[in-house]
């Protein structure tokens, strides 16, 4: 199944994006422990709310980082991954 970009990623019941100071990054927390994200995943998780589609997040963050031509593949990337391991939902 491809990506649509007009979905909109939410994180699934129980799963909880926060900084972890101890971490010193911000982590995945689920029921059966944690995912250290990196920068990448970082800011896009932070824009993971439920509410923007996945083609909003890539114009922040394409606004956030102009120049940068893979900013869109990564996300992309980042969604298909975040699918795929049950981090997200995609409605």
């Amino acid at each position: 199944m491809s990506l649509d970009r007009q979905q909109v990623p939410a994180w699934r019941p129980g799963y909880r994006f926060q900084y972890e100071p101890a971490q010193k990054g911000h982590v995945l927390l689920y029921p059966e422990g944690m995912i250290k994200l990196n920068e990448s995943a970082s800011l896009i998780g932070g824009l993971i709310d439920g509410q923007r589609s996945v083609a909003q997040i890539i114009t922040d963050l394409e606004q956030q980082f102009p120049g940068v031509p893979e900013v869109a593949d990564d996300i992309e990337q980042f969604m298909e991954v975040a699918r795929a391991e049950h981090w997200i939902t995609l409605a």
